[in-house]
This record gives C-alpha cells, structure tokens and sequence, in this order.
C-alpha cells in the first residue's frame, strides 16, 4: 500500500486535543480488493491536498479561492439538505404574522426563509444573522427596489450562543423571534431568547443526510489528501461513517467553527482544527497564510 503522506499541522494555533486518539480503520483487502492499487495509481495523480465537503454547488468559493495559492481540491460531498417538516408552514406563517426579528443562523436557512419570504408577498422582515456568510445570502433582497428586508444586527462573535445573548430586545414590550432552522440545530438560540424574556417561534424548515452514494474512488483520494474540510457537525459524522473501516486515517480536520470542531473530537478525530472567527469568510482569511505556509 502507498506510504501515507506526512501529516499536516493545517490550522497549528487552534489545534483542540491533537492527540486525541481515533480507532478508525482503512477499508481492508477484504471489502476493497483494489484499494491499493487504486491508492497508488491515483496518488500519482494530481494529489488534492483539501477535501471539500459542503452539499455539490457550494464548494466553489472555497475551490476558487484555494486555486488561487495552486491548492488542488478535491470535491467530495457529504450531505445534502432536505425539506424539513415546517417548511410549508414557514409561508404561511409570514403571511400571517409579524414578528420583531427573523433570526437565521446559516446559508442554507436564508436560502429557505427567502423562497418563503418571497412566496408570502416580501413582507417587511428585520433579521438577525449569525455572521457575514450568512448575511451575504441577502444581499440581493436587500438591494430590491421595495426594501422591505434588512438586515440589522449581527453578533460580536459568530456563534448562536453569542448572538442569542446579544440580540437587542424590544424595550418594555415583549419581542417576538422567528427562527426558521435545521432539524439538527440545538437549542441554544430559543432557550438563551427565552431566557432574556423574548418570545420564539422555532419552525423546522430543513435538514441534513448524509449522500446516498459516494464514488469509491474519489472516496480513496479523499482518504489519501492532508486536509479535510467541513462544515457542520452532519459533515463530520457523515465522514467518520464512510471512514470507519480505515485502520490509520490521521489527517487534518480543517473545521468551520467551534462547534463543528468539538463534534469532530467527539467522534474521535485527532488533529482538529478551526479558526478564531466562525463562518467562511473567517475561515478563508486564516486559511490562507497557514496553506501557503505548507504548501507553496
């Protein structure tokens, strides 16, 4: 089998227990007859040095970005999103109702709460976003002739922790949220609101699966490059499932954020990695002096 290559420090001065042991395991001979000679063949090849990961048609600003520095990626989806059981109601409830703020905490839940919003009429909203990634979902919203969307606060630091803290209240009177989210998000945004005395709706809109299938020989250039990027705790644990059989993957684990880093060392990854600044911009701005380092 092909010698691994040397492990890689991607993100050196966030590392979260690098030496945090893993038992996961290489496929065998048994369950992949060719998997050395795949290896081997393939690694003569372009060699990915980062693996994306977010759902197809997302990994591009990262890929682009890296291309820039001659960082070659390998795009390797782990998840997909699905309609979540109070998608539906997520329009008619903006019909219907007004709330004081619209709080979204990624991409994926703008991209939703806009078809929403548009198909209820574009009534008047003020949002809440977790950081600038998410915020950039609305920029053309914004920039719409009727201006009945904006966005008007962001939190100091890019967590739902902080921004649930953070999130300006309504005065003497009770304000009211509506958090459209994922079916795996936690409870700290309604819970810390709650606490401060706000009034939350939390609608499920959407979730994340792990894709159905995955090309096992991308899957083995995958498990061969140093670095593998992810971003959200459904990422992480939909690569540890198509991992578990490798008996000595110890490559990097460049994460998002806190909290997707803390799931990867829950799951027994060693060498976990992220950036000060939760969200891609963040992520992108300490990435790239630590990759040059490395790799150029």
């Amino acid at each position: 089998m092909c010698a691994s290559m040397a492990q890689i420090a991607f993100f050196s001065h966030r590392s979260i227990f690098p030496a945090f042991s893993s038992n996961i395991q290489a496929p065998s001979s048994s369950s992949s007859p060719s998997f050395s000679s795949l290896c081997c063949s393939l690694a003569s090849l372009q060699k990915p040095k980062v693996v994306v990961t977010r759902e197809r048609g997302k990994n591009g600003k990262l890929i682009n970005a890296l291309a820039k520095y001659d960082i070659h990626c390998l795009e390797l989806p782990l998840i997909e999103h699905i309609q979540g059981p109070d998608r539906n109601r997520l329009t008619l409830v903006l019909s219907d109702t007004t709330f004081d703020w619209i709080v979204i905490t990624s991409p994926e839940a703008g991209s939703v709460f806009l078809d929403a919003w548009k198909a209820a009429g574009t009534p008047n909203v003020r949002i809440g976003v977790v950081g600038a990634g998410t915020e950039s979902i609305f920029k053309e919203a914004m920039r719409s002739p009727e201006r009945s969307l904006s966005v008007a606060f962001s939190p100091s630091k890019a967590t739902g922790k902080v921004l649930a803290s953070e999130l300006p209240n309504c005065g003497n009177k009770t304000c009211t949220v509506l958090y459209p989210a994922s079916m795996k998000a936690g409870n700290e945004i309604e819970e810390g609101l709650s606490d401060r005395g706000f009034e939350v709706t939390r609608l499920n809109t959407y979730s994340t699966v792990p894709v159905r299938d995955v090309d096992q020989t991308v899957l083995i250039q995958a498990c061969s490059a140093p670095v593998v990027a992810v971003a959200s705790p459904s990422a992480v644990r939909a690569w540890v499932n198509l991992i578990s059989k490798s008996e000595s993957w110890d490559k990097s684990v460049a994460c998002i954020g806190e909290t997707t880093a803390l799931a990867a060392k829950s799951l027994g990854l060693k060498n976990v990695y992220y950036p000060e600044n939760p969200g891609l911009e963040g992520y992108l701005s300490y990435l790239f002096p630590v990759v040059f380092e490395i790799f150029i």
